[in-house]
């Protein structure tokens, strides 16, 4: 059969009408006047216009978040919770943030990709720290990483920098030290550690950081190292005096049924949403409502041509 034909064929198998079409969904209009957010761009938002990040895991949802106008997507160890049901955070690999920053960078068009390094994966070795770093550019397509720690680190955020791969800093609640903070806690209440909190920031921000995570720290403290740092910082849990906000995707979708932290806004209650729509479903079939006559196809209205030897 001549391969003209074959399409042809393949058209009528896979819709009845010109017009339905089944797992060939349309280009979506390109009505996007933004540009794609860069470190350049990010940097010159200092004190100006406060930044956008959330997280985001997968492709679906990195499209809808940048749709929405999210200016950063962090592919965020966080998975190890709310995408891998984990406690918390010690478990994901660099093999796991790859994946995931792969499957983001192929949603989003104008975000950008920031990819966390996971416990160990920057700790050990600078020269490990350097080479996962590269496989979460390379072969994650992210755009930077998230490092977590303070003046510790800040000789390891500088190889990575050398190297010419951006850095974004994390200090104040840090996960991956869940142990040995006792938990996720507060962190900088009391004035030496704030003191030292701050000596941080400062230490990863002249290491070359372009951007820096505030996490769970007192308001006040965290206006005081937006002031003190001359990069952007970017906040969840750390009031509103930082010059961008970030939250889990999960979170502020209301996707948890019983998490609720103090410093998230829920912006939608996705959980009891999603168990709704499928307990619809679930009905439906048992109903024999579901499918109905417009989601089922029809045989051809010509018969089928027969193939002889």
């Amino acid at each position: 059969m001549a391969p003209g034909r074959d399409r042809r064929r393949e058209a009528d198998i896979v819709s009845d009408t010109p017009e339905v079409k089944y797992a060939r969904p349309s280009a979506a209009p390109q009505l996007d006047v933004r540009k794609p957010m860069t470190v350049p761009e990010i940097r010159a938002r200092k004190g100006v216009d406060p930044l956008t990040m959330v997280t985001a895991y997968d492709a679906t949802f990195a499209r809808m978040l940048d749709d929405a106008g999210v200016e950063l997507l962090l592919v965020g160890d966080s998975l190890g919770m709310v995408v891998q049901g984990n406690a918390d955070t010690l478990g994901v690999t660099v093999d796991d943030i790859v994946y995931h920053c792969r499957a983001v960078a192929r949603g989003a068009r104008m975000a950008h990709i920031v990819g966390d390094m996971p416990f160990l994966s920057y700790q050990v070795t600078p020269e490990d720290a350097v080479r996962n770093a590269g496989r979460i550019l390379a072969q994650g397509r992210a755009h930077a990483v998230k490092l977590e720690g303070g003046a510790a680190i800040a000789p390891t955020v500088a190889r990575i920098v050398a190297a010419g791969i951006p850095v974004m800093g994390h200090v104040g609640l840090t996960p991956q030290s869940v142990h040995a903070l006792g938990g996720f806690r507060v962190q900088g209440r009391e004035h030496d550690d704030a003191e030292r909190i701050l000596a941080d920031a400062v230490a990863v921000a002249e290491a070359g950081a372009y951007a820096l995570v505030l996490e769970g720290i007192p308001g006040e403290l965290a206006a005081r190292i937006t002031e003190t740092i001359a990069i952007p910082t970017i906040g969840i849990g750390a009031g509103v005096h930082c010059d961008g906000q970030v939250l889990v995707c999960y979170d502020l979708l209301g996707m948890t049924a019983e998490l609720r932290p103090k410093f998230v806004k829920r912006y939608d209650e996705g959980f009891d949403r999603v168990v709704a729509a499928a307990r619809g479903f679930c009905d439906e079939v048992k109903r024999r409502q579901f499918p109905g006559s417009e989601h089922t196809f029809t045989m051809r209205k010509r018969p089928l041509p027969v193939t002889g030897t």
